[in-house]
Parts: structure tokens; C-alpha cells; sequence
């Protein structure tokens, strides 16, 4: 049978046979292509875990990185572990922004054919497929985790928790930040902050672009793309407003503060002022553009996970030396960046034929040794996930100017609070989860570039919301 083009198989053999090499690009990014380091051994405690597996085969799931060599990186520590283990272990790619993985892997699971192991972004997808009945209670694995390596990051303990139970086991860290041309602010004599509003970093871009010479201050789209579905969140969420109530369950979406944000917004993009600093085809973007356009060094401004660092440093790109790193911008609500980061989880599917092994080839991925080689060839965009595993490898420490605002960032305290009672992280929500996967928010933006008033636009989001929450058994 044919494979869906959403799926990317490679197969990974614990008997010798080499690792076929890693495929695709992920939804934030470019390629890199630098060699991986050699695989890192198994601890002997997991090795005797697994003696009585030896044989036996299980398949993993994996949310594509942006890099090539990150993702290859991650075959040859799921190889080591599968030659030392003596077990056969099959590892497929998934486009997480293809719009129709939950329901593919639900699908998957209830048709008893899922694989065994699979690690998603925690935040956008762990509450749907909780929802679904999907996934295995993993609480064992998080609690000896948690006492051999510290506490776990900050996020997780919202995205990864139902009930008082972890039904994902928090895999690595995913850097988010924004990013400015700091050689160009200089040029202008602007000196560059660690805090901006969403106003002064509006008025920042327009100052240091110059069409003539192909710089662009606003490197953001609110074409459909995670990238835009997270940059209009965000400002939502700083203007105090929000898709849902704190606990997830009732939407909240048509409100003043969200109207006020979505004004905003859409001036920059139908604002004739704004025109110079927005790069051309930037209504069309999809999620590499930014990453493309920031690369190519025509862009002055841009807020994305950090792959697109991460793909300036691996290639020697002359944009890093430039490249000024900062928090997310403020709003009205705000008094400081909401900017969570977000992790990768291990998840285990309901119906798993070799769930133990699926859980120690976790334990592994998550140490070290096992994930500073993916870090390398993806640094700030893979980091820890745990307390003690940051301290283990100098890399994760002194590896890069960035890398300390990411461990601030994931190990802050949490929720944080708006000035009208916002709290962040909200619960998690099935419903949320979905409103962003059916991209409401870059369809209502699309209507208000178009000439709809914001105002409309929010209310038509809103409704659409109702029906979604609805749909995933939360009745308004």
C-alpha cells in the first residue's frame, strides 16, 4: 500500500544496518547539512531494562525538525539505542503543520495501527488526542524522570497534565524568540532594548526599512502558516484578549481588547504608511518565507521558533553576527513578554504492541548524551526539557549568547497574568488546540486585509470558535 505523503518512513535496524537518511523540511525552516556526531552509548540501566525485549520492534512517530542534519542527528541516537538493545525500531517523519495530523493519527490508533511512540508539540496537540482517548497514561516515566533529572519545564506541567496525570512525557524544549537586524538599528542610531510593545517594535521596522536597498523592517504574514497563527495569538493574548476563558472551556474570543488588537494588526498590513516595510509576496507567505526572506537578509524583524537561529549559526550565515535576540513583545495587558516557548512530548498510543520499550527508548532521548547531537545541529530550537539534563552538557550551557533567556524561559515560574486576569498558560483545550490547527485566526486576519471591519471579523472568528469547541465535546 502507498504511504500518505503526510508520513516519511525510515527504518531503523538494532542489528548493524546503517540509518536511511532523514527526509523533508519542517514547517519553521531551512535545511542543514553539516555531519552528525557518532552516536552516544545507552546507560546500563536502561540496557538491563530492555534485555528481555531483545527482538522484539516498535515504530516512533517524529515531528519533523527544520534541519536535515538535526533530524539525522536523531536517527543515529534511535539507532544506538536500537543496536545496543538488540530491537528493531522504525522512525517516520510527520508534517505537524499539514493540517490533518490529529486526525490521521487518530485514525491511526483506533484502526490499531499507530506506532508505539511519537513526540508532538505539547501545546498544540497533547490536549486534542487526550481528548480523542488516544494516548496512555505515561505518569511512571514522568516520576522517574523527575528524580533522576529534576523538575521538568514550566509549560509542560499545563500542555502534559490531565487530571493530575502526564500523558506526555516532556521531551525537549522548543526555543521561541524574536529576532532584529541590530546592524540596521544601529545605522539609524537606534539602540536595541530587550523589552519592546507591540507599538515600538511596529515603529522600530518601519524606521530601519529602505526598499531600495531591500530591507524590510515587518518580516511577519498573516497568511495561513503556524508561524502567523502564533504571531497573532500572542498579540491577542498582550492586548488581554484571548480565544478561551482560563480554563479552556468557554470561548472568549469577541472582545474589546481583542477587536482593539486585531485593528492594530491589520493596519500594518492596509495602512498606505506601513507599505515600505512590509517585503513583497508577504500576503502569500507560508512558513518557511520568513525563515527564507531573514536568511537572505532582507528582512529587519521577524518572530519564529528558533530554527531560523539556529539555520544562521549552523551556516555561517553573516545574518547571526546581526541578528539581536530578544523576548516577545508587550501590550496594554502586558507588563512583560507572555511568551511561554513550547516542548516536544512523547506521547504513547492507546493500543501500543511494544509500549516498554517505547518508554526507555524516551528515557534515553531525553539525557544528554542522546540529545546535545540533535541541539548542535539545532541549537536553541532543541534544548532540554528537564532541570538537571541542562547542567550535563556545557553545551546547553555556554553554547550559544541565546541559550540563557531559554533556560529562564522554560523553567519560569508560571501562570503569568495579564492586568484583567488572563493567566498563562490557560488549561488545556481540546477546542483552542483546534481553533489555531483550522486557522481561524489567519482566516479572520485575511478578511480585515480584505476591507472587512475588525470588529465583524472577530464576531464571524468567534462563531466559528463555538462550532470547533463544540465539535471537540465542548458544548457553549
Amino acid at each position: 500500500m502507498e504511504e500518505s505523503p503526510l508520513w516519511s518512513r525510515r527504518g531503523v535496524l538494532g542489528m548493524g544496518v546503517g540509518v536511511l537518511g532523514a527526509v523533508g523540511l519542517a514547517a519553521c525552516g531551512g535545511t542543514s547539512d553539516s555531519p552528525t556526531a557518532a552516536p552516544p552509548d545507552v546507560p546500563k540501566d536502561l540496557l538491563d531494562a530492555a534485555a528481555s525485549m531483545k527482538g522484539s520492534s516498535m515504530g516512533i512517530l517524529s515531528q519533523k525538525l527544520y534541519s536535515n542534519a538535526a533530524n539525522a542527528a536523531l536517527d543515529s541516537s534511535i539507532a544506538a539505542f536500537a543496536k545496543a538493545t538488540g530491537t528493531k525500531i522504525e522512525n517516520s517523519l510527520v508534517q505537524a503543520d499539514a493540517g490533518d495530523v490529529v486526525a490521521k493519527i487518530d485514525a491511526e490508533v483506533k484502526g490499531g495501527v499507530a506506532r508505539d511512540l511519537a513526540f508532538m508539540t505539547d501545546s498544540r496537540f497533547i490536549a486534542q488526542f487526550h481528548g480523542l482517548g488516544d494516548l496512555e497514561d505515561v505518569t511512571d516515566v514522568v516520576k522517574a524522570l523527575t528524580a533522576k533529572y529534576g523538575e521538568p519545564c514550566a509549560e509542560a506541567k499545563n500542555f502534559c497534565v490531565f487530571d493530575g496525570k502526564w500523558y506526555a512525557i516532556p521531551y525537549h524544549f522548543i526555543g521561541i524568540g524574536s529576532f532584529l537586524r541590530k546592524d540596521w538599528m544601529q545605522e539609524k542610531g537606534i539602540t536595541p532594548k530587550d523589552v519592546y510593545s507591540w507599538e515600538e517594535i511596529r515603529d522600530v521596522c518601519l524606521a530601519i526599512s529602505d526598499p531600495g536597498k531591500r530591507r524590510f523592517g515587518w518580516g511577519m504574514t498573516v497568511n495561513r502558516s503556524g508561524d502567523a497563527n502564533g504571531t497573532i495569538e500572542a498579540l491577542i493574548n498582550a492586548y488581554g484578549g484571548a480565544i478561551a476563558s482560563n480554563d479552556g472551556r468557554k470561548v472568549t474570543f469577541d472582545s474589546p481588547e481583542t477587536v482593539q488588537a486585531v485593528t492594530f494588526l491589520g493596519d500594518i498590513y492596509t495602512n498606505p504608511k506601513y507599505k515600505p516595510m512590509l517585503p513583497p509576496g508577504v500576503a502569500s507567505w507560508t512558513d518557511t518565507s520568513n525563515n527564507e526572506n531573514w536568511l537572505a537578509g532582507i528582512l529587519g524583524y521577524t518572530r519564529n521558533s528558533f530554527s531560523v537561529y539556529a539555520d544562521s549559526k549552523t551556516k555561517k550565515n553573516p545574518v547571526y553576527a546581526n541578528t539581536h535576540v530578544f523576548s516577545d513583545c508587550t501590550g496594554p495587558a502586558t507588563d512583560k513578554s507572555l511568551l511561554l516557548g513550547q516542548s516536544q512530548g512523547f506521547v504513547v498510543f492507546k493500543g501500543a504492541k511494544n509500549p516498554a520499550l517505547a518508554k526507555l527508548l524516551a528515557q534515553y532521548l531525553v539525557s544528554a548524551p542522546a540529545l546535545v547531537g540533535v541541539s548542535k545541529e539545532a541549537p536553541g530550537l532543541v534544548m532540554p526539557a528537564w532541570e538537571k539534563v541542562w547542567d550535563a552538557d556545557p553545551f546547553f550551557t555556554s553554547g550559544d549568547p541565546g541559550f540563557p533567556m531559554l533556560r529562564t524561559m522554560s523553567q519560569q515560574p508560571l501562570p503569568l497574568e495579564t492586568k484583567n486576569g488572563l493567566k498563562f498558560p490557560q488549561k488545556a483545550s481540546a477546542g483552542q488546540q483546534a481553533v489555531v490547527a483550522a486557522y481561524v485566526l489567519t482566516d479572520m486576519m485575511q478578511q480585515v486585509v480584505q476591507g472587512t471591519a475588525p470588529a465583524q471579523a472577530v464576531k464571524s472568528a468567534h462563531a466559528k470558535m463555538v462550532q470547533i469547541f463544540t465539535q471537540q465535546g465542548l458544548p457553549q
